[in-house]
């Protein structure tokens, strides 16, 4: 929490200092992704504006396919648009529709037992592939491996290096950072006992004098609150956060020393390695959802315009939810089978908020990619919150195929932001020319499960705001094929003419540097130009 309002505190200055002069600074904005530039001050999509545009014009449903966590599918922003199977009766445990999935109403869960029992947490794929293929790739070089080998042989080898990297980070900084749990844990226990309660914040101690192991267990504390300029920060969040920190270095340790898991197996029960083995899962959509899944959803389509929480971005709009990435990375096979799942059940566009450095059966996915091709449907895709360049350090999936050829339905997406975010490209987003276009990813407003609505970051908000772009497009212009529609979005995109701060780092460069299009996905000029090219009724 301390590094990351640190380092929020040290963008800011930087770039309020940059452009005061030419820039309207406006304060964060719930909603502001929806917004546009010329009108209104904020950079975002111009959704407002596309629909003044497109006023009178009659539209048509879109099947929109989220593959994520889970949803809240009783959430009052969401329930009206979730998508449901009209060949199966709800709740009477039959297949009716045929497709080998029972009681796929709302969609379908590839994380889960057929009792309805659903997979709460996963292990990390980087450990997954280490461990499973250790026996057969360990002190081999690439010249021995079959040549039908080498693509999973080379994920290994990504896997160890990573697994290396973070083993190295727990023996380097675990001493030190328990080193200061400790004396933080010291210092709280004799602040609390003075105060009497268990929570307290700056206010509560900066008037203790500094003459005792009391004063200097304040001051140790006043000086930690004064790192942050949030007044509100107490003792519990900051030790929270030094917690998380520790059992994070500890889990880097586990990850390379201990056997993994299969968490997934013991509840699906599947032949993993076969892909036509695909009937597995349940229709527990709800259980162990959390909010990530709920809030990507609540970007495309939550309820417009009906007074309650927030506005999505498409107003004809069904969510198909497809669960295949519980707590932990995803699997290959269990993505795979939902892109297809989503295909055969009517998506037009498919929203992917997840990713992992490796992955093992790419295979699978990339053959589910070019089924969703032939059968004219678009893939959106979060380009990762790493702060990396994705032409060096890929991240998956990705449209780039095993074989050599490249998916041409297939959007990748990173974040951007605003002036009152702190610059237009988010400094998490990855980044590099396997990437599309920008999108809005900060301070994005949706819902969260238990009727809630708040605010998140990431490039799995923006994502979800690109596939909702083209979820609006698609709704008025249902003939625009993926190709036709990556065209268009990739033309009217915003260009960013000023340079920005390549995520990660402090350098200045042209947006071209950080995406193939040098541009923010703009809704309004994507349908004005719609209109012109597709607009004969």
């Amino acid at each position: 929490m301390l590094k990351k309002l640190i380092a929020l505190i040290l963008v800011q200055l930087l770039f309020f200092t940059a452009f005061t002069q030419t820039t309207p600074i406006r304060p964060k904005l719930k909603g502001w992704h929806l917004l546009n530039y010329q009108q209104d001050g904020y950079f975002g999509t111009g959704v407002k504006e596309a629909y003044e545009l497109l006023a009178g014009r009659k539209s048509t449903t879109v099947i929109i396919a989220v593959i994520d966590s889970g949803i809240d599918t009783l959430h009052e922003d969401l329930k009206p648009i979730l998508w449901t199977n009209p060949g199966e009766i709800p709740g009477n445990g039959k297949d009716d529709d045929g497709n080998g999935y029972a009681d796929d109403v709302h969609g379908w869960n590839f994380c889960g037992a057929a009792n309805g029992e659903n997979e709460a947490v996963n292990t990390l794929e980087i450990s997954r592939v280490y461990h499973h293929w250790k026996s057969d790739f360990e002190n081999k070089k690439e010249s021995e491996i079959p040549a039908d080998k080498k693509f999973l042989f080379q994920q290994w080898v990504r896997s160890k290096k990573l697994l290396d990297k973070q083993y190295q980070e727990y023996l380097s900084k675990y001493p030190n950072i328990e080193n200061f749990s400790n004396g933080l844990q010291a210092t709280n226990r004799i602040v609390t006992s003075y105060l009497n309660k268990k929570t307290f914040t700056k206010s509560d101690i900066i008037f203790i004098d500094n003459k005792d192991s009391l004063g200097w267990a304040a001051s140790v504390w006043l000086d930690l609150f004064g790192k942050s300029a949030d007044a509100t920060v107490n003792n519990t969040a900051i030790i929270t956060e030094v917690d998380g920190y520790k059992n994070n270095l500890l889990a880097n340790k586990k990850r390379l020393e201990d056997s993994i898991i299969d968490y997934r197996g013991a509840l699906t029960k599947d032949k993993y390695e076969d892909i036509h083995d695909s009937i597995y899962g349940n229709n527990n959509l709800y259980a162990h959802a959390g909010n990530h899944g709920t809030h990507v959803s609540g970007i495309i389509g939550a309820v417009r315009n009906n007074n309650i929480g927030v506005d999505g971005e498409v107003d004809n709009v069904r969510i198909m939810f497809v669960r295949a990435v519980p707590g932990g990375d995803e699997h290959d096979k269990d993505v795979a089978l939902a892109i297809r799942y989503a295909v055969n059940n009517g998506a037009k566009i498919i929203n992917m908020s997840f990713g992992k450095p490796v992955s093992p059966y790419k295979q699978f996915v990339d053959d589910a990619v070019k089924y969703a091709d032939a059968r004219g449907v678009l893939l959106v895709h979060a380009a990762g919150n790493d702060g990396e360049d994705i032409d060096k350090e890929p991240f998956y999936p990705n449209p780039f195929f095993i074989d050599g050829t490249k998916a041409t339905n297939y959007l990748t997406i990173g974040a951007s932001g605003d002036y009152s975010t702190g610059g237009l490209v988010a400094s998490f987003s990855n980044y590099g020319k396997g990437v599309d276009i920008f999108a809005p990813g900060e301070y994005i407003n949706s819902t969260t499960f238990g009727n809630g609505y708040e605010p998140f970051d990431g490039t799995s908000m923006a994502s979800p705001v690109a596939a909702g772009v083209a979820g609006l497009i698609k709704s008025y212009f249902p003939q625009i094929t993926p190709e036709q529609m990556i065209d268009l979005l990739l033309k009217t995109g915003t260009e960013v003419k000023e340079t920005v701060t390549i995520p990660g780092g402090t350098n200045k460069v042209v947006m071209r540097q950080l995406c193939s299009s040098g541009k923010i996905i703009n809704a309004y000029a994507a349908a004005k130009l719609a209109l012109e090219l597709y607009g004969k009724k």
